[in-house]
């Protein structure tokens, strides 16, 4: 049986050693991803003054009602779309991703190509 507190340390551990080399600034923000089990989560910061641009999860109401009846990678892709579509109307194209810890594979990375293909630039 897996040890589930092993587990969130790694993942813990993991994130830190990605942050060590990402951070986001006032040119390139860094796009940053939580997921849960039933959620995805994402978050455009300037690290520089500790705050957050634009952000989008499927517990949004505007998303959580796209995301109705899809499947957990779709939703991440809608949420990638929602998070790039609010961070270019707030004046930010270019980003650094911060996949969180996670491998990036399956909904991170689904993520990550529709941010991308909505017009946010890594």
């Amino acid at each position: 049986m897996i040890n589930k507190a092993h587990v969130h340390e790694a993942r813990a551990r993991r994130h830190r050693r990605v942050r060590a080399r990402v951070v986001g600034t006032s040119d390139r923000p860094r796009l940053s991803v939580f997921r849960s089990l039933q959620h995805i989560y994402a978050q455009v910061i300037d690290d520089s003054i500790g705050h957050t641009l634009a952000s989008a999860s499927t517990l949004d109401k505007e998303v959580e009602a796209l995301c109705k009846d899809l499947t957990k990678s779709e939703a991440a892709r809608v949420v990638g779309r929602v998070v790039a579509q609010r961070a270019l109307a707030s004046g930010v194209t270019k980003v650094v991703f911060d996949r969180g810890g996670y491998q990036y594979h399956g909904r991170v990375k689904a993520l990550a190509e529709a941010a991308r293909e909505a017009g946010l630039q890594f």
